[in-house]
């Protein structure tokens, strides 16, 4: 028997769509910024003598291979997703999907438990198949969020999602980092293999967390016909949602300010632990609280944020989150020492949290009324921020290679929050109609 859809602004709906959070925050958080890369540099300096590996007859760093893999995975995502989301809205698929993706996630999240550094090809793949399915996810993900509420609650639940995964990913990395500091009272013979256990842990808890939303979300499906056209058709579905942000100048420029302040963003939570240990030589055990304090006060900035949204509007919000974010790149230029950093910490977390939900919130709102193509608008939304990844980290990697300092790259991001700023500033933030197909 079929089980009914459950009518919008459903709490019991809402806060299954907010528990995919936590479920793929695990991952994010543990695996991707924390655990994995100090494994994989640890593992393959042992296996092959030193940070130079070979793979596929070249000599390369160890960890630029996998920044490389990385990068692919998120490249991946774009050409997928963007394939795959106009077919979404067209039968209703997208939590399948969304099940497929994070399947994909889950079953690469528990592979990394095989991988002891000289199989350097699994090393680099199942990490980019991880990624693949973290993002991939995310998109049909985040496109049911104009299907569950109406707009005056976008900003709340979209800061309760982002709150509740920033909360849940928290307690089990800090379960991940107790069972590494007591390996013996676990029963492992040593610290690599409670890490490579935990690996083990995200992959089950990803898979086994997010069965609840897929429960409860659920979706108006429709017959489509399987046959050699489908991705023909998938595509004009993504054609007529791209000709209208085109002629939408608030989405347009919505989306144009968002890949700038995306590759600030982005760039600085994944070298942010980088950064304290070569600029300022803060041990590893350090960086990983500064990490948990980032995520901790982010579910704080998440909530405040939502609030200043609801009462001056989110071009107030992205403005005054935009300024902060300014600020904390000129900071970061002249921070001295350890105190210093994780005040730093403290504010990336505070707008961390803010800038993400209000983006989510924002960018649903901007999305046509009634629109069946919600996953077609989210695909344009989470490929402009995966190119922004690419784009942002590749920028901060090449001035610190000419400069020889990470300070030089975060003055560099404090551009790209400026023009973030500037267009935001010049933007109407409204909604139009929707297209006709």
């Amino acid at each position: 028997m079929t089980r009914p859809i459950l009518p919008i602004n459903s709490p019991k709906v809402i806060n299954a769509w907010c528990s995919y959070d936590i479920a793929n925050s695990a991952y994010i958080l543990s695996v991707n910024t924390v655990l994995f890369p100090i494994y994989y540099q640890i593992v393959t300096k042992k296996a092959f003598g030193s940070e130079m590996v070979q793979f596929l007859g070249m000599t390369i760093k160890n960890t630029v291979l996998y920044e490389y893999a990385i990068s692919l995975g998120y490249l991946l995502v774009i050409f997928m997703t963007l394939s795959l989301s106009g077919i979404a809205d067209m039968g209703g698929y997208r939590k399948r999907f969304m099940q497929f993706f994070t399947l994909i996630g889950s079953m690469a999240c528990i592979g990394l438990y095989g991988f002891n550094g000289a199989n350097i090809g699994l090393g680099i793949l199942l990490p980019m198949l991880a990624v693949l399915g973290f993002a991939g996810s995310l998109v049909y993900y985040n496109s049911f969020l104009p299907i569950i509420a109406t707009a005056d609650l976008h900003d709340r639940v979209s800061a309760r999602g982002f709150s509740y995964g920033y909360a849940g990913s928290t307690l089990l990395l800090i379960f991940n980092i107790f069972s590494l500091e007591n390996y013996q009272m676990f029963g492992f013979t040593d610290k690599l293999e409670a890490i490579r256990f935990s690996f083990i842990e995200v992959g089950i808890w990803w898979l086994v967390v997010s069965q609840f939303a897929f429960y409860y979300l659920r979706e108006d499906r429709r017959k489509v016909r399987i046959d050699s056209t489908i991705f023909t058709r998938g595509f004009h579905e993504m054609i007529v949602v791209f000709r209208f942000i085109k002629r939408h100048k608030a989405m347009n420029r919505f989306l144009l300010s968002f890949f700038f302040f995306s590759m600030g963003v982005q760039t600085i939570f994944i070298v942010a632990s980088l950064f304290g240990k070569v600029e300022l030589g803060i041990t590893d055990t350090k960086l990983i609280m500064t990490i948990m304090i980032i995520q901790l006060v982010a579910i704080l900035g998440a909530i405040i944020f939502a609030r200043v949204s609801a009462r001056f509007g989110n071009k107030t919000s992205l403005i005054w989150m935009l300024s902060t974010w300014i600020l904390v790149c000129f900071s970061a230029y002249l921070v001295q020492n350890e105190f210093q950093f994780y005040i730093l910490g403290a504010m990336v977390g505070m707008v961390m949290g803010g800038i993400q939900s209000q983006a989510r919130s924002t960018w649903s709102k901007l999305i046509p009324a009634g629109t069946a193509d919600t996953a077609s608008y989210f695909s344009f939304y989470d490929s402009t921020e995966k190119l922004a990844i690419v784009i942002g980290m590749f920028c901060f990697g090449i001035i610190d290679q000419i400069t020889g300092s990470m300070r030089y790259s975060a003055l560099l991001l404090s551009l790209f929050f400026i023009v973030s700023l500037i267009i935001i500033a010049v933007t109407k933030l409204e909604r139009e109609k929707p297209p006709v197909n």
